[in-house]
């Protein structure tokens, strides 16, 4: 690998492995959260997150309500935290999705949660953090060190992780097959070339546009473009953009639609040509869209798994966005690794 290949860049890389790895050895440690999910006559999920781990509980959520019939809610941590709320939470499922697993307003909800009756499961790349001891059963993401402050290799797995919990709640065989082979897509994921959305990319904004599980990855990708690139781009679902946020875009003005061959796939592409006409510079990851730019995309075989491919490719490219902007990924101003909310 060449010296100056940024850590960021590097951990990219490593997405495939680590995932193997999280399927490889996870078995036991999802059986006990299996074991924990169905103990108390589950009735409805609930997460507590932030940030890159809050957009995957929105990706968890969407699975839940389309995998399960679940209803999944974000709860926010401060209301345990700051407010010392006490949640009516039994019968609930609560995931608690932290890479750290160190922030105490994440492990306070959680505590709260498990003495409220829920069953509670933490997402962590750390078997031994607070969070993960203070939940009745850990899933950990095997993704190894993650140094660079913007996380991808733990959200990818958080993601991976998630989704194996609820497919083997529900015992969906398909998903779970098409989970097995998300190594060696998401391989092919990292390899997309996505240099004429990155090139389209000069000015301080953009969108970003999601429906359904996408709309995770479309939150994830907003995200990612503030901490690393410092451009200011906005998520939003293809059902609401054309509502009012519409107005802002001019020639040229770029948007980055996700989407995966599911339901809102066709209306997705619908949205993003008709940002294609107003003189946007749009983007896509469906082959539906006829004015938009297609972008090269892997299909995993599940259209739930769709999305954790689209990220993978997402990130290659906005690592080379900092980079054409002369920013480097791996320290981003004024962000640490690790950030520790009360």
């Amino acid at each position: 690998m060449p010296p100056n290949t940024t850590q960021m860049r590097q951990e990219i890389e490593e997405i495939p492995a680590a995932v193997d790895r999280l399927l490889s050895n996870g078995g036991s440690a999802l059986s006990a959260a299996v074991a924990v999910a169905r103990s108390g006559g589950l009735r409805f999920m609930m997460s507590a997150a932030r940030g890159s781990s809050d957009h995957a509980c929105t990706y968890l959520k969407y699975a839940s309500e389309l995998l399960l019939g679940l209803p999944m809610a974000s709860v926010g941590p401060s209301v345990a935290s700051v407010y010392g709320a006490e949640l009516q939470v039994a019968g609930a499922l609560c995931l608690s999705v932290s890479q750290s697993g160190q922030s105490p307003d994440i492990v306070e909800l959680t505590r709260n949660a498990r003495r409220a009756g829920a069953g509670t499961v933490a997402i962590t790349n750390d078997p031994a953090s607070p969070l993960a001891r203070t939940a009745e059963a850990t899933l950990p993401l095997h993704a190894g060190p993650e140094r660079s402050v913007a996380a991808t290799k733990t959200f990818v797995t958080s993601l991976v992780a998630g989704l194996w919990l609820l497919a083997e709640l529900k015992g969906d065989d398909s998903l779970l097959a098409a989970l097995h082979k998300l190594p060696e897509q998401l391989d092919a994921a990292a390899r997309c070339d996505w240099s004429a959305a990155a090139a389209a990319i000069t000015g301080s904004s953009l969108f970003t546009l999601g429906r359904g599980p996408s709309m995770a990855i479309s939150n994830e990708a907003a995200l990612k473009f503030k901490e690393t690139c410092q451009i200011h781009a906005e998520s939003y679902s293809s059902a609401e953009v054309l509502h009012g946020p519409v107005s802002i875009v001019a020639g040229g003005f770029p948007v980055i639609a996700f989407a995966a061959k599911d339901a809102a796939e066709p209306l997705l592409a619908e949205v993003a040509d008709t940002l294609a006409a107003k003189g946007a510079q749009v983007f896509a990851t469906t082959p539906l869209a006829k004015q938009a730019s297609v972008l090269p995309h892997v299909r995993t075989g599940h259209w739930l798994a769709d999305p954790v491919a689209a990220i993978v490719s997402f990130y290659t490219m906005v690592e080379q966005v900092a980079m054409q902007r002369g920013i480097n990924p791996d320290a981003p101003r004024h962000l640490r690794k690790v950030t520790e909310t009360v």
